[in-house]
This record gives C-alpha cells, structure tokens and sequence, in this order.
C-alpha cells in the first residue's frame, strides 16, 4: 500500500505552469531564460555568431501561458547604451490564437518598458536591461516576441515565387541568382524594367537598390517589399519609371546571418556593410558579387542612384546619409542634398531632412554607399528607417 502513495501525490499534484521557451526556428534569437518568480523571467539573447557582440535582436515562441495575469520579462544583455525603448518603443508580440480567429497579426505590446543600464558586464563592456510588463491574451496560446517585425529568407523567397508565377509581373521583372553566401543560400538580384522595343536600351540608366546587409534590422527587407510592390504595381508612375530606368535589386544581401537570427553580422562573424573594399570573394561573396555588378552596370549604362536601406535602432523617422565633399560640383542636379530634400517634401509626416548627413566619415570608408560615390556614382545614399 506505501507504493502507492507517490502516485496519488502525482495526480493531484498542480499543474506545471512553468512558460515555455522556444527559439530554433529560422530568425530566432534567445540563448537563456531564468524563472525568477512565479510570473516573472529574465532572459539571455545569444551575441551573432562567432562573436562575443550584437545583442539587440530578439525573436522568441512562448506556450504554456495563463491569460489576463501579469508577466513581466526582462531582457539583461543588450549591449547598446541607448535606445528607442526610452521612447516609447514596445516589444511585438503575435498570438496564433488571435490569428486564427481575429486575423490580428504582430502587435506592439508592454507597460512599465524601461531599458537602464545593469550591473553585469565584462571588462570594460556594460550591458544594459530591458524590462516590460504585460498579459497574453489568451490560455494555452502560442505567442512569439520580437524586436521588429520578422522577415524571414522564407519570407522572401515565398514573394519571388509569386513574382516569378505572375504573368504580367514576370515579363519586366526578372529574377537571377548573384551569387551564394558562405551556407549556401541563394542571393538573388532582380533586373526590373519595361522590354525594350529595339532591342537596345542602354540609354536607361540604372537605380540600385540593396537591403538586408544587417539581419537585425527587418524594417529594411519591409521598405523592400513597399517599393517592390510599387514598381511592379499597375500604376502609371510605375510603369514610366520602368519605361525610364533599369532597376537593380538585391533585397537580402546576408541571408546567412537573416536565417541563424543574427543582429549585425554574417556567418564570419564580420559586419558586411564595412567589407565593400574587401576583394576576398570568398568570405563576401554577396558584397563582392554586388560592387561587382555594379562595375558594370556602369560600364553599360550608368547608374543614376544607388541606395543601401536600413533600420536605425536609436533614431526616429526616415532619413538619409548621403556624400558630399567641401568643393561639390557645380550643377546642381549632382548635389546629394536634392533627392533626400525631394523625399522631405513629398512625404514630410515621414521623413525627415534635418536628420540626413553627409558628412563622410573615416569609420565608413568600407560602406557601400562611400565606396559607390568613390566609384562614381554621385546620388549614393543609405536609408535609415527608425
């Protein structure tokens, strides 16, 4: 009969309500999470890969939740000393319930947000801490946390599928493989523009566009997609843009550190945007393949604009780096202040020119908007997108 007793202790033992935490899916990033109290857990973001640094992005499942109770997470290694979390900036959160029924996707959540500097750290670096409090909306849920809205290589080759399917959009939107990156994975470059009626256009000159080269900053394949959406849209602007320019796209320059959930980095454990002088193919392959084909682009056309978009963690709004040098030429159509200030007027709610800069700084000599102006291309710009 004493054998029996664990047994009727486990029956009426309390159900485990212990979160559970996942994040080995593609793009997610969360390394540790500690239970502090019955409702409250600190968690540890892994640094990219092969680096001790970059702690930023975040993209993690949670299951096993009660609803309508307080939770309160803390994240305790960000590496960043300042942040839009001290602005009003709020963790996303999805809920697969809401989805199914309610068709609500990501949303901001949080109260109580601080983000302060913490008493961890090693030699000289300090890490800083980002608390929020809130509810899951429903129990027995499967919710996701992240800092941006995730874009996934996923993601993206589902749109270029679609295209690629689409008869109208497949005959001025073609779609090529530029290189492979260090895993393996495709890095694809689309040519937009309208079929030419001679069979010669090389009086169009080229627009070049690039994202991605930061995993962690998603806003940028999001910019992506908007613009995609627009020049392979019906419209007539659309179509006169394309009838005038040769589009250049390569929306996702780093899908190895995009797919292991990356901040910063590739799978060298190097900062692809400080790598366009580098001539070492075969640690860069998309950043070497891409100058490479601007080259000639050049060489056959000429590129009228070139723009690296980003998303900028500290800043708000939409702004633009662009490159001047003291003695800026002349003509004023060449002067890099005019397209960001073209941008300011059209769409002023968003963007802001006071933000802009145009200063060129030591630190970002191996950029790809300062190594395109040094080749040439006068409009070089770098979109940053709050």
């Amino acid at each position: 009969a004493r054998g029996l007793c664990p047994l009727k202790q486990t029956l009426h033992q309390k159900k485990d309500n212990t979160l559970i935490f996942k994040a080995q899916f593609e793009s997610g990033n969360l390394q540790k999470v500690v239970k502090v109290n019955e409702f409250e857990y600190q968690l540890t973001l892994r640094t990219d890969l092969y680096t001790s640094r970059h702690t930023q992005w975040y993209y993690f499942q949670v299951s096993n939740m009660q609803a309508g109770v307080p939770y309160r997470f803390t994240i305790v290694n960000f590496s960043k000393h300042n942040s839009l979390y001290k602005r009003g900036l709020q963790p996303l959160l999805y809920s697969e319930v809401d989805a199914k029924k309610h068709q609500v996707g990501w949303r901001r959540t949080g109260n109580e947000i601080k983000y302060y500097k913490n008493n961890a750290g090693q030699g000289r670096r300090r890490y800083f801490s980002l608390t929020w409090t809130f509810q899951f909306p429903h129990e027995q849920d499967t919710c996701y946390f992240a800092h941006c809205y995730p874009y996934t290589y996923t993601n993206l080759q589902e749109y270029l599928v679609a295209i690629s399917k689409d008869p109208v959009k497949s005959k001025f939107c073609k779609i090529h493989i530029l290189c492979r990156s260090l895993a393996g994975n495709i890095v694809y470059v689309l040519t937009i523009t309208s079929p030419s009626k001679s069979g010669k256009d090389t009086e169009r000159k080229a627009v070049i566009l690039t994202a991605r080269v930061h995993p962690g900053e998603t806003n940028s394949s999001w910019i992506m997609k908007g613009f995609l959406d627009y020049i392979l849209g019906d419209s007539d602007k659309a179509q006169l843009l394309r009838d005038n320019f040769v589009f250049k796209v390569v929306p996702m320059l780093n899908p190895d550190g995009v797919i292991v959930g990356n901040h910063r980095c590739s799978l060298t454990g190097q900062d692809l945007n400080r790598k366009y002088r580098s001539n070492m193919k075969k640690w860069y392959p998309s950043i070497w393949c891409t100058r490479n084909m601007i080259k000639r682009v050049m060489e056959q056309r000429g590129v009228f604009l070139y723009c690296d978009i980003h998303g900028h963690n500290r800043k708000q709004n939409v702004f633009m780096y662009g490159c001047e040098t003291k003695q800026q030429a002349k003509a004023p159509y060449v002067h890099p202040h005019v397209f960001p200030l073209l941008l300011s007027k059209s769409c002023p709610d968003m963007f802001s020119f006071p933000d802009c800069c145009f200063r060129v700084q030591k630190s970002k000599a191996g950029t790809g908007r300062v190594v395109m102006w040094k080749m040439g291309i006068n409009n070089s710009y770098t979109l940053e997108a709050s």
